[in-house]
């Protein structure tokens, strides 16, 4: 039987290879490991490729059936390949965009040095005197120096100038503003926190300048906006950031229209380097009126969505983003938690940590409208995808899901929880019975600022030890992905996967931020790989044609300086990208 089965296999393999020459194939890479992310893992030595698509996966011995007069040939010389990044969650206009402008570029910074950041800004740009805006970004506010330092609106009066200014937060959440923007936005000691947002007020009831969320919606509309050719360039600028880092899909999760605008422009000029996926954002007020949501919705896909996925990059709209809550971290705790975060009831020498009064705000979205939104959205083909930081609103989100479910029985519905930072262990084994995505932000797991100064106090031993729960998560059985949410960090894959696998910061850190992060195992190098291919994949809803190097897929790789499954996974964040193919197509190649 064994030789009447070797002979049968011997047999197809033949009679592949003969179909197999009779079509040469545009392109082979030979000679490398070349990690597929298909069901088995399988690393193997060789691909082929035929008019943007794998025909073949493999060894080397089969592959070179597929050579012809002009294949051309690429001998990996035993180098690393893997299939095209796919980062789940990110914000690429607001990246360019920041690129672009005044830039604080994440830097922990004193109030002095804070102060001379911006003046130098504001001397390069003189010509906006005193009447145009600045607005700064990029803001480390949680590693503000020295640790615990509140930002406040005087810090920016004190600058030398009359324009009004505001200073964005890296994480996206909250906003500094001068004496006088807060006058042009109309915010003063009688205004109240509008739905979603809050204003931050001194111990007279003045408002502080420290705006959070919707609070600070209000700027949208009285600063200048870019112009479309700026905002293409913005597009292009982050195109090559993208490109540079190996992506070859990524989802903009909470897309404005002028971003949608302005990646279709630079598409039909033909610059498109990756397979871009927009996520239409879900306001707060759309609970009052759902219809109407939904017809928003469904009228941008069908402005912006491209249709089925191609070989050549293109655009897709089929997500929807809601907002739960805010950030976990001080000194914005707006993060919806199950518990109060804790207060300091005795002295900084001799501090005493009890349970104050807050749990952060109430979820932007009780669960009742929440079900019936994503219901609505999952029924039309949407897949929602959820901002969720604290404990509370992953357990709101999880309470509307499983209504979803209930609606939709059997619907292909792919839900998105992004960040996850604090996560109730009775919620862990919730992730894979409901089949929700937990979208990770790996590198923030570990000890930083924004994790340690201005989050394990507040929270209590219990707590900070399962922050960032990544690992505990896919232990029990969760569809991990992954999602950079750049720029609220710098786009830096490489780094956030070493962080996901070790919890551990970079060594330039310094002594305070050491060691590993809570007690979670964090992932295997194979997970984080997953997470940030196949997984991400999974979660946009494209798996069928990207995310894995499988036969009849399309043909997007990294290629890689390094092996991340064997080297030590601490050089992982070293790890560099020689070249980035999209569909067959060279993007870019490492000069």
């Amino acid at each position: 039987m064994p030789n009447r089965l070797s002979r049968f296999a011997l047999l197809l393999l033949l009679a592949a290879t003969a179909a197999g020459a009779a079509t040469p194939a545009d392109q082979i890479y030979r000679h490398g490991r070349i990690f597929t992310a298909d069901s088995d893992n399988r690393v193997v030595e060789a691909i082929a490729i035929r008019k943007g698509r794998l025909v073949y996966v493999g060894d080397d011995a089969g592959v070179a059936a597929f050579v012809g007069a002009r294949t051309k040939v690429h001998d990996l010389a035993g180098g690393f390949a893997m299939p095209g990044l796919v980062d789940g969650h990110m914000h690429p206009m607001e990246g360019g965009v920041r690129s672009i402008g005044c830039n604080l570029t994440y830097d922990p910074l004193t109030v002095a040095q804070f102060q001379a950041r911006l003046q130098k800004c504001l001397d390069a740009d003189s010509a906006h005197e005193p009447d145009g805006w600045l607005e700064a970004t990029n803001w480390f506010q949680q590693a503000l120096q020295p640790s615990g330092t509140v930002a406040h609106k005087s810090m920016l009066d004190a600058l030398k100038t009359r324009r009004p200014i505001i200073v964005r937060d890296a994480f996206g959440h909250t906003v500094l503003a001068n004496s006088r923007a807060l006058a042009a936005a109309h915010i003063s000691r009688a205004s109240e926190d509008p739905p979603g947002g809050r204003i931050n007020r001194d111990a007279a009831g003045e408002p502080n300048g420290l705006l959070e969320d919707s609070a600070h919606a209000v700027f949208g509309t009285l600063i200048p906006p870019l112009t479309p050719r700026e905002y293409e360039a913005a597009a292009r600028a982050a195109l090559a950031e993208m490109a540079a880092q190996g992506l070859t899909t990524v989802l903009d999760a909470d897309t404005p229209e002028h971003a949608m605008r302005a990646f279709q422009a630079v598409h039909k000029a033909g610059g498109l380097t990756l397979r871009m996926h927009f996520a239409a954002e879900m306001a707060i007020a759309d609970m009052q009126n759902p219809a109407a949501a939904i017809k928003r919705v469904l009228d941008l896909r069908a402005k912006y969505d491209g249709g089925p996925i191609g070989v050549k990059p293109g655009l897709t709209l089929r997500n929807a983003k809601f907002y739960i809550d805010g950030v976990i971290s001080g000194p914005a705790f707006t993060g919806a938690m199950l518990e109060p975060y804790l207060v300091n009831a005795g002295t900084a020498d001799a501090p005493r940590w009890v349970p104050g009064t807050s749990r952060g705000p109430e979820p932007y979205y009780a669960v009742g409208p929440l079900a019936d939104l994503m219901t609505r959205l999952g029924r039309a083909g949407i897949d929602p995808h959820l901002h969720v930081d604290g404990d509370r609103a992953v357990r709101t989100g999880l309470d509307a899901v499983a209504i979803l479910r209930a609606n939709l029985p059997g619907q292909d519905v792919r839900v998105a929880f992004a960040h996850n930072e604090i996560v109730h262990p009775d919620d862990f084994g919730r992730f894979r019975s409901l089949g929700v995505y937990p979208v990770l932000s790996m590198q923030w797991e570990k000890p930083a600022p924004d994790t340690v100064d201005q989050t394990r106090d507040y929270f209590g031993p219990a707590r900070f030890a399962i922050l960032e729960p990544g690992g505990f998560l896919a232990k029990a059985g969760a569809p991990i992905a992954y999602g950079s949410d750049w720029p609220v960090d710098a786009l830096n894959e490489w780094f956030a996967l070493k962080v996901g696998i070790t919890r551990e910061n970079d060594p330039s850190a310094g002594p305070a931020y050491a060691g590993r992060l809570g007690d979670d195992p964090g992932l295997t190098p194979l997970q984080a790989l997953r997470a940030i291919t196949i997984m991400a994949a999974r979660q946009l809803h494209c798996d069928e044609a990207v995310g894995s190097l499988e036969v009849g897929k399309l043909a997007d790789m990294a290629v890689l300086d390094r092996d991340p499954l064997t080297i030590d996974p601490h050089e992982i964040a070293h790890v560099k990208v020689l070249a980035t193919v999209v569909g067959g197509k060279t993007v870019y190649r490492a000069h």
